[in-house]
C-alpha cells in the first residue's frame, strides 16, 4: 500500500526529468525499499529510474526487483545499459539471470561486458546447474601468503570495491593454489604487528567445496560448520571463487521447496508456479495422480471382494474412512520425519532396524490410543461389545502397519537409488490403503465369525 504513494510523484519527476531528486530517491532508502517503491513503474518507467543511480547501487536495487521484472528488464532495455548493469551484477548472479534470456541477445549483451567480467560469467556458465561451480562467484578476497598484514590491508583495500564479501581472506601461492584462510577480524586484530606475514595468521584446517559438488552438499557443509562462505578448488586446489550465505539460503529455499513438492506426490517444478505452464503443472501432478488412482482402484476391488461382508455387517461400511485414514496418515507422518532426517543426514540406510523399531513402538502408543478413542464410539453404535471390538483390533493393526512401512520405505528407495521424497508418500498412501481393507476384513470375519 505504502508503496503506491509514491507512484504520482516519481512519474512526475521521471515527465520533467528532475536528475537531482531522481539520484536521492536512488540513495535515500535501503535498496530493498527503494525497489518495493518502483514495483507500481512500467518497465520502461524503472529503468529510467534506475539510470539515475550510480552503477553500485544501481546493481542493488536491481537486485531487489522481483525476478520476472529483472529478467523482464535484461530482455528489453537498451543493451549497452543493459551490458552495464551486467558487468556491475555479481558474476553469479548475472549467469541466473542470463540464461532466462535468448542466446542471441545473451551474445549481443556479453560482446559488450568488459573482457574481464565476460571471462567470468563465461566460465560460470561451463558449469552445470546445481554445482558448486555454478553457485559459486568468483569475487573473493585473494592474497599470497608472504604478504604483511600491512601490505594485505592495502591489497584489500583496493580490492574491496570489486568483492561481494571480505569475511575471509583467502590465502593463495603464485600458482593461485589455496593454502589458509584469515578472517577478516583477526586481520584487523593484527594490525599492531603490521610486519606479521599472512602465513604466520593463516589457518590451513579448512572446509571446502569441490567445484562439481552438488550444491546441497555444499548447503549442509556451510550449515555444519557455521560459515559465512566457503571457498571452491578444482582438482588441483586452485581458488576459483566462493559461495556466500546468503546464496547457500537460496539453495536451501530451493531443496525445501523440491522436497515439498516431492512430498506432496508432485514431481519437482523447474520454475515457480506462476510461471510453470498449465501443461507442465498439470503433467507433473498427474502422473502421481494415476499411480494414486490405481492404487484406489486397488482398494475398489478388495471392497467387492468383501461385498458379502458389508452386507451382512452394515455398520463395517461407516468405519472404513476410519481405518484408512488411520493408517495412512501415521504412515505420512512417519515417512514425512525418515525423508526429514535422511536430507539432514542423520539416518543412514543401515539404520533400518532402529528406524522399525522406534516405529513400531510409536506405532503401537499412536495405535492404542486411537485404538481406545475408536473402541468408545463403536461401543455406541454398534450391535454389540463383541462387534466393537473389531474397530480397536483395526486400528491398532492398521497403524502399526502405517508406521513401519512409513518408517522403512524411504529407507528402501534411497537403498535402491530412487528419489525417498518423491516415492514415498504415494506408495505409503497406496499400501495403507489396501492393507487396512484387507486387515479390517480379516479382523471381523475371525472375530464375528
Amino acid at each position: 500500500m505504502i508503496n503506491t504513494l509514491y507512484l504520482p510523484e516519481l512519474r512526475e519527476m521521471l515527465s520533467e526529468q528532475n536528475a537531482e531528486e531522481l539520484r536521492e530517491f536512488c540513495v535515500a532508502l535501503h535498496p530493498a525499499r527503494t525497489a518495493e517503491f518502483m514495483e507500481g513503474l512500467t518497465p520502461v518507467e524503472a529503468w529510467k529510474v534506475l539510470q539515475y543511480a550510480d552503477p553500485a547501487t544501481r546493481a542493488e536495487i536491481f537486485h531487489f526487483l522481483e525476478w520476472d521484472r529483472q529478467v523482464e528488464l535484461l530482455a528489453d532495455q537498451d543493451q549497452l545499459q543493459v551490458a552495464a548493469l551486467v558487468s556491475v551484477l555479481s558474476a553469479d548472479d548475472a549467469v541466473d539471470l542470463l540464461q532466462e534470456l535468448p542466446a542471441s541477445r545473451v551474445e549481443s549483451i556479453l560482446a559488450l561486458v568488459p573482457a574481464s567480467d565476460r571471462r567470468s560469467i563465461q566460465k560460470l556458465q561451463s558449469f552445470a546447474e546445481g554445482t558448486a561451480g555454478a553457485l559459486m562467484t568468483t569475487e573473493a578476497a585473494c592474497l599470497r601468503e608472504d604478504l604483511t598484514v600491512r601490505a594485505a590491508l592495502e591489497e584489500l583495500a583496493r580490492q574491496a570495491e570489486h568483492l561481494e564479501t571480505v569475511y575471509y581472506i583467502y590465502v593463495v601461492d603464485d600458482q593461485n593454489r589455496l593454502h589458509g584462510v584469515v578472517n577478516t577480524r583477526r586481520l584487523v586484530s593484527a594490525i599492531g604487528k603490521p610486519d606479521t606475514r599472512l602465513r604466520d595468521l593463516m589457518e590451513t584446517d579448512m572446509v571446502v567445496a569441490h567445484v562439481l559438488d552438488d550444491q546441497q552438499d555444499v548447503a549442509q557443509k556451510v550449515a555444519k560448520f557455521n560459515l559465512l562462505a566457503v571457498p571452491v578448488v578444482d582438482d588441483h586446489n586452485h581458488m576459483l571463487g566462493i559461495i556466500t550465505h546468503d546464496d547457500i539460503i537460496d539453495v536451501v529455499v530451493e531443496e525445501a521447496t523440491r522436497d515439498v513438492q516431492k512430498i506432496a506426490a508432485v514431481a519437482p517444478l523447474e520454475d515457480s508456479y506462476m510461471r510453470t505452464p498449465i501443461f507442465t503443472l498439470s503433467w507433473k501432478r498427474g502422473m502421481w495422480l494415476a499411480i494414486l488412482f490405481l492404487a484406489g482402484l486397488l482398494t475398489a476391488f478388495a471392497l467387492r471382494y468383501y461385498e458379502g461382508s458389508l452386507q451382512k455387517y452394515d455398520w463395517m461400511a461407516w468405519f472404513i474412512p476410519l481405518i484408512i485414514s488411520s493408517g495412512g496418515n501415521s504412515g505420512s507422518q512417519s515417512s514425512t520425519l525418515v525423508i526429514a532426517a535422511l536430507t539432514r543426514q542423520e539416518i543412514e540406510s543401515r539404520d533400518w532396524w532402529a528406524i522399525l523399531r522406534r516405529e513400531l513402538i510409536t506405532g503401537l502408543l499412536l495405535g492404542s490410543f486411537l485404538a481406545l478413542v475408536g473402541f468408545l464410539i463403536a461401543w455406541a453404535i454398534t450391535p454389540s461389545i463383541r462387534h466393537a471390538v473389531v474397530i480397536p483390533i483395526t486400528i491398532l493393526a492398521v497403524v502399526l502397519c502405517g508406521t513401519s512401512i512409513g518408517g522403512t520405505l524411504p529407507l528402501l528407495f534411497k537403498r535402491l537409488g530412487l528419489d525417498p521424497a518423491l516415492m514415498s508418500n504415494p506408495f505409503v498412501a497406496g499400501i495403507i490403503d489396501i492393507l487396512g481393507i484387507l486387515v479390517y476384513f480379516q479382523v471381523a470375519a475371525t472375530i464375528l465369525r
